[in-house]
């Protein structure tokens, strides 16, 4: 890896539009990009600003720059929770009396100066994801609400299909928020959805949130990954070529009879096999790695690195690029880019540059 084009540190600025949520790296032709919550940035390496796209009265999350066709893919939550109304109360706009979600597909070249309108300046295009809806609206024979307590979409990524070989066609993976009530026993897998992004300009329509519309496919699978109790779910997803195995960063769950950990790898070489999930119910599932930290009592495997659940980046070649949020007195977010390589200890996951 070239260090000369990639700096150790890249300071994303301060921002009043919400936390920072995921990047993403167009390493050709040398972008940085920040979903900062309400906002996508586009920055140089340097860290100087190229163009904003505001305008977005949702939760963008997790992103993903798609190497293959140039375009920059994210997930949008247009939603009426707790984290909804406190996006709406911000901004000061409501949305439509509905709940969306959506993968957003941004065409990044068009990003050319700040203050960039997502809705009306023909840079993103927006695919619903009816299955999403339709887990998050659900309401369950015993009145709780929320099949597999799914809270919307956060994480994902674009990468091999589980327990396919590694030059396989890509897909975009995207995984469910889960919301992580201690009270409940149908929130212990994490859920990962799979799409081909190559049929997205069938159904990728712009977004009028007022209007949302409803074009979008089912998913082409539906994966389960056990991992214990997590506090929102899947928060950035990451294929990392190097390994041929998915990151998948997550805040603490609380759940005391779990160890709880903030990350975990998918083992990108096991195929998916078939076992019961809640409601007695059967499901295609996905598995964790067999490296790193491991807890006898529940057999779970996993990575005690603290970050990652705002910023992700594989580089493909063992180095990694690490979000390092912080928020200023004067409640303004930014965060620092730093360069990682893989740690010797897989429990401790990445060490620092």
């Amino acid at each position: 890896m070239n260090e000369t084009i990639f700096p150790r540190e890249i300071n994303a600025g301060l921002w009043k539009t919400g936390h920072i949520q995921g990047i993403a790296l167009d390493t050709k032709h040398e972008y940085i990009y920040y979903a900062f919550t309400t906002v996508l940035v586009k920055a140089r390496l340097d860290g100087s600003v190229v163009g904003t796209v505001g305008g977005l009265m949702g939760h963008l999350g997790c992103i993903d720059f798609n190497d293959e066709d140039g375009r920059l893919y994210a997930s949008l939550e247009l939603k009426h929770d707790s984290i909804g109304k406190g996006i709406m109360k911000r901004i000061g706009n409501e949305i439509a009396n509905e709940d969306s979600f959506y993968i957003a597909v941004f065409d990044v070249d068009k990003i050319t100066r700040p203050d960039m309108n997502a809705e009306t300046d023909g840079i993103m295009k927006a695919v619903y994801l009816p299955q999403v809806v339709k887990m998050y609206s659900a309401v369950l024979p015993d009145g709780r609400e929320h099949e597999f307590a799914c809270s919307g979409i956060d994480g994902t990524g674009v990468g091999r299909v589980f327990g396919q070989p590694k030059d396989s066609p890509t897909m975009l993976m995207v995984a469910c928020g889960i919301y992580g009530d201690t009270d409940r026993d149908d929130n212990d897998c994490n859920i990962i959805m799979q799409y081909d992004w190559r049929k997205f300009d069938d159904y990728a329509k712009p977004l009028t949130q007022l209007q949302p519309h409803h074009s979008g496919p089912e998913p082409d699978k539906v994966y389960f990954l056990f991992t214990g109790n997590t506090n929102w779910g899947i928060q950035n997803l990451e294929y990392d070529a190097f390994t041929g195995d998915w990151l998948a960063s997550v805040y603490r769950g609380k759940k005391e009879c779990y160890p709880n950990y903030p990350m975990f790898v998918i083992d990108g070489d096991a195929k998916p096999y078939e076992d019961y999930v809640a409601y007695g119910r059967k499901g295609m599932h996905l598995s964790l790695k067999k490296e790193g930290a491991f807890d006898e009592r529940t057999g779970l495997y996993g990575c005690n690195f603290p970050k990652g659940q705002t910023g992700l980046y594989a580089f493909g070649d063992g180095t990694y690029y690490i979000s390092h949020e912080l928020r200023t007195p004067e409640k303004e977010d930014g965060s620092i880019i730093k360069l990682f390589r893989r740690s010797d200890d897989p429990a401790e996951g990445f060490t620092e540059f």
